[in-house]
């Protein structure tokens, strides 16, 4: 079976979101695929199964879990197969397009939904003017870039939340108009260096905020990394850049 690590949401290599996709000829066992996410050790492993004329299955595994959407390893497979391609997931069928060296995804929007949840402990020494919770994710709002860069969440605290998940997030600055980060300890990830699905909640709220379609984020991880978005109704695209970094063979 062929694998590829691929840096996805970045140009350049050792930047962004490191992903492995591995090419299947047939479906394969679920716990199998479970144990290679975790000997990869990446945020997400991607499976797929090639070769069919119609949507190709597809998975994706943190090294803890399977998840139901993963924008990042979705990128990287499409970078490996060549940017236009249809996939069967957990999601639906998605669609990646490519135009002049970037790879766009059409995704389910998703919605924030008022919550009472408290982030206090989560996030110390900060306080949150917004508070919502999407269908996987706990949402924050920060006052400001530089608060979101220079935050210290409790990892212990976001587990103990009701989805072990949460997006914090702040308008931008230069060439971004909002930043934010991910964490998720509840999925095996502390924090997530580019993440695609959780724009699926992004743009949505910055788009309402700023009463624009086309937006542009940044993610404010040790690696980093850019996400283009527009929102289409009750479709998100994404679009972001990948490298390949390794090329191989997996033999266990």
């Amino acid at each position: 079976m062929r694998i590829y690590l691929v840096d996805a949401f970045t140009n350049k290599a050792f930047a962004g979101n490191p992903a492995a996709v591995v090419l299947l000829d047939e479906p394969a066992d679920p716990a199998w695929m479970q144990s290679v996410a975790a000997e990869m050790k990446h945020s997400e492993t991607a499976f797929v199964v090639t070769g069919g004329e119609e949507a190709l299955p597809l998975r994706w595994f943190t090294p803890a879990a399977e998840v139901d959407l993963c924008g990042h390893a979705t990128l990287a497979t499409a970078h490996v197969l060549g940017g236009d391609q249809v996939f069967d997931t957990r999601s639906g069928q998605l669609r990646t397009r490519a135009d002049a060296g970037w790879i766009t995804m059409d995704f389910p929007a998703d919605t924030l939904a008022e919550t009472d949840e408290d982030l206090s402990a989560a996030l110390p020494g900060v306080t949150a003017e917004f508070v919502a919770k999407g269908s996987e994710n706990l949402f924050a709002v920060l006052g400001d870039a530089e608060e979101v860069r220079a935050l210290r969440p409790d990892m212990d605290a976001i587990l103990a939340t009701s989805t072990g998940r949460l997006v914090v997030t702040a308008p931008g600055a230069g060439d971004a108009d909002f930043v934010s980060r991910f964490f998720g300890p509840g999925v095996g990830v502390p924090e997530d260096p580019v993440t695609g699905s959780a724009h699926c909640l992004l743009a949505p709220y910055w788009s309402q905020r700023l009463d624009r379609t086309d937006l542009v984020g940044e993610q404010l991880s040790a690696r980093g990394g850019t996400v283009r978005t527009t929102v289409r109704g009750d479709r998100v695209e994404l679009s972001g850049q990948a490298v390949t970094v390794v090329t191989g063979e997996l033999h266990a």
